[in-house]
């Protein structure tokens, strides 16, 4: 497209919060230019000068005009890459959700990219792959001395299927082994030329014969989204818990992706990828591309290459998996639709789950989104008749619903957290062969270190927050900035003893340990699986029934399948239900279906123990008496009363300072700017704050926001795109920084 004299103009994104693209003259051509040099076009990465640096953008657009004077512009340099880097569809995408949530550009691209393409590296750089050596096939045809079996497992697994990269064989084995190996000279890696865009479709993933008889719902639910066919189609499949929807997505998949097509699913946590990976690689005989935060460079690399390239037909990822190029894509999953964890908090705030129905309408593909609790936004579309809603009411075989009961507190005496109805469940449980679920969404070992004397209680010196006492490793900890600080037995203003007051899950390891001696106890949070492999390791100790008794945080939500689990106890079912945030209720009423659908869910009868102060509560009643369902139908008609999603469209403005007055000033200023823009341009939009986040310092920072509020969509960003260029012309003071939030999660 360069013309000889460098008329045409890049419009190129760069990496910079700056909510534009830049616009260079394109590079000077070489004196002579053999074909199939990389020629700028949408997509390609091009070296560029900025300031006084260089740095790699991705160019936008190719025109021949420009804002600024043609002899200002300077010339692009280098151009990467042959060919664009996204599929058209995933490129319009990333181009539409900078709109969308307006966000700067660059910003938007460079999180669609791997590390090493962001920092320049090349597209077409050769794959490694590892193969048996000469001495690695003659050890593989040696009897077997028994030594090292999960070294002689791998090297057996590539005499079996050729050649793999460092990332199709971490699925199944620890890098620490496919190391050993090499070192014993059994195998080498050799390079293969990276696979270009688009290449000629291998053979289509065979779905493996299961045992598994589906139900009449879950054959009804696979006929429904493959009779969608290639063409947009939205499926809610409210599942309860243990109902196999796992087993729908298989089969859908299989029907769909066909010789060509490629399937993308989503699931909200690390924890929940090395399961469904296992699932899917006995399923089908080809192994799924993966793609998560928890991967080395090397290994996200290879895995977005794959993607890319279509020879990997089904990518299995976390979050930002939305955004991997996907040229023949033919059908998107989205398990575990409602989790909060599809929200991307920091930088480039988007939401996962609402990119990917954009994505599946652009690409006009059927897309599933899957939960045992759907989002009330979901259920809403269903009822307008934008979803399609598919139920799994029912758990296949002998398994069945597990039977819940509140435990008054009020009645009942407490041991560290536990009632007596509790101790006695778990006994009676662990008896009978059983294992046990034990819920406490708090880790550390107190949230409170407190002084009986005079009120003193332990706080961070940088948050407006207590310190949570921990015990292994012994300390103070904020978990709010990360701050940490010797564990304290004295009190600061007294002198007296201090007493840790509340349960983490290490204090629950503790009591459970001296409740119930001699019965191996597995404890799942954030704390305990701080390295690779930890997650995998733990759910094994469950699965294999050598931990009888787990207690765990929200992860314990996430969707594991534990058959052994007989009796589930929520030990604090009340933090939700008197919280501030809007979307309180429908967290706490999911995170109470979700963790209690653990139990029974093979042939041993499930139950389910909820601890509560308020056994009267409304919400908590009506879940255990009516189920989901019917709390979802309460609580959409109280959002419609009150005017909150989805009923109403909500923007936020947050912003942090070190100097409050200053904070405030600004979002002052921005809030008399907001209600300009909307006696303006935009009525109907309402401008709420300056208001201080329910954390209103934290890590010496302090904290307030802006929530705007719009009746639709379309005035919600209408508004925005009026107000935001207002709002950065604001003079900010040194060290403020600001944010947008569209479809905030959380207005704190």
């Amino acid at each position: 497209m360069e013309n000889s004299d460098g008329s045409l103009i890049l419009q190129v994104a760069i990496d910079t919060p700056l909510r534009r693209t830049f616009d260079y003259l394109a590079p000077v051509p070489a004196a002579a230019t053999p074909a199939g040099s990389p020629r700028a076009r949408p997509g390609v990465r091009v070296r560029v000068p900025f300031g006084r640096t260089t740095k790699i953008g991705i160019v936008v657009a190719v025109t021949d005009r420009s804002t600024m004077p043609r002899a200002k512009l300077k010339h692009a340099g280098e151009i990467i890459d042959c060919e664009p880097l996204f599929d058209p569809v995933g490129f319009e995408l990333l181009r539409w959700a900078a709109d969308y949530y307006h966000h700067p550009i660059g910003e938007v691209l460079a999180a669609a990219l791997p590390a090493a393409l962001r920092d320049g590296r090349s597209l077409e750089e050769p794959r490694l792959l590892w193969e048996p050596t000469p001495l690695g096939l003659a050890e593989a045809t040696t009897p077997s001395d028994r030594r090292a079996p999960t070294q002689r497992a791998l090297l057996a697994h590539l005499c079996v299927i050729g050649p793999r990269t460092t990332a199709e064989l971490g699925v199944e084995f620890d890098p620490a082994i496919l190391r050993a190996v090499a070192t014993r000279g059994w195998i080498r890696e050799r390079p293969q030329p990276a696979l270009p865009a688009d290449v000629p479709p291998g053979v289509a993933p065979v779905l493996r014969s299961s045992s598994i008889e589906l139900t009449d719902a879950q054959r009804l639910a696979v006929d429904r989204i493959v009779e969608s066919g290639k063409r947009f189609a939205v499926h809610l499949l409210h599942g309860v818990t243990g109902s196999g929807k796992t087993e729908v997505y298989l089969r859908a998949i299989a029907g769909l992706i066909g010789d060509h097509g490629q399937a993308l699913v989503l699931v909200p946590e690390i924890s929940l990828t090395p399961q469904l990976v296992e699932r899917f690689r006995q399923r089908f005989d080809s192994a799924p591309a993966i793609l998560h935060s928890g991967l080395a460079a090397g290994e996200r690399l290879d895995a977005w290459r794959r993607a890319r390239s279509g020879e990997a037909r089904i990518v299995i990822g976390t979050r930002s998996a939305v955004l991997v190029p996907l040229p023949r894509l033919a059908l998107i999953i989205v398990d575990e639709e409602h989790d909060a964890s599809y929200k991307q908090h920091e930088g480039f705030r988007y939401s996962a789950r609402d990119l990917a129905v954009v994505r599946a309408r652009r690409a006009d593909v059927a897309i599933v989104l899957g939960s045992a609790t759907p989002s009330l936004e979901s259920l809403e579309n269903a009822i307008q008749g934008r979803y399609r809603k598919l139920m799994l009411p029912e758990r296949p075989g002998a398994a069945r619903a597990a039977r819940m009961r509140l435990v008054d507190l009020r009645r009942h005496a407490v041991d560290h957290g536990f009632s007596q109805p509790a101790i006695a469940a778990i006994a009676t449980h662990l008896a009978a062969g059983a294992q046990v679920i034990v819920f406490q969404n708090r880790r550390g070992y107190a949230p409170t270190l407190f002084c009986a004397a005079c009120g003193w209680v332990a706080t961070c010196a940088h948050c407006d927050a207590r310190l949570t006492l921990h015990r292994h490793p012994a300390g103070l900890r904020c978990h709010h900035c990360g701050a940490q600080r010797p564990p304290a037995n004295r009190c600061e203003a007294c002198g007296r003893d201090l007493h840790p007051v509340g349960q983490g899950t290490e204090r629950i390891e503790e009591t459970l340990g001296r409740l119930f001696p001699g019965q191996s106890i597995a404890r799942l949070d954030r704390d305990t699986v701080t390295t690779r492999g930890a997650i995998d390791a733990l759910l094994e100790r469950v699965r294999s029934g050598d931990a009888r008794i787990l207690v765990g945080t929200q992860m314990l939500t996430k969707g594991h399948d534990f058959p052994e689990i007989g009796l589930v106890v929520i030990l604090d079912a009340d933090q939700g239900l008197f919280a501030t945030d809007y979307r309180a209720a429908e967290r706490l009423a999911q995170t109470i279906i979700q963790v209690a659908g653990r139990a029974g869910r093979a042939t041993r009868p499930g139950e389910v123990l909820i601890q509560t102060e308020f056994p009267d509560h409304p919400l908590l009643r009506l879940l255990i008496d009516a189920g989901y369902e019917a709390f979802a139908a309460q609580a959409l008609a109280e959002r419609r009363e009150a005017r909150w999603p989805p009923y109403a469209r909500l923007a936020l403005l947050r912003a942090d300072a070190k100097d409050p007055v200053r904070l405030d000033a600004f979002l002052c200023a921005a809030s008399r700017l907001a209600q300009a823009t909307a006696v303006e341009r935009s009525r109907g939009v309402s401008v709420l704050g300056p208001a201080n986040a329910l954390i209103a310092r934290r890590a010496d920072r302090h904290r307030a926001h802006l929530l705007i509020e719009a009746g639709d969509r379309s005035s919600l960003q209408r508004f925005l795109g009026d107000w935001l260029p207002r709002v950065e012309s604001l003079s900010a003071p040194h060290g403020l920084r600001w944010s947008l939030d569209v479809d905030p999660l959380e207005v704190d």
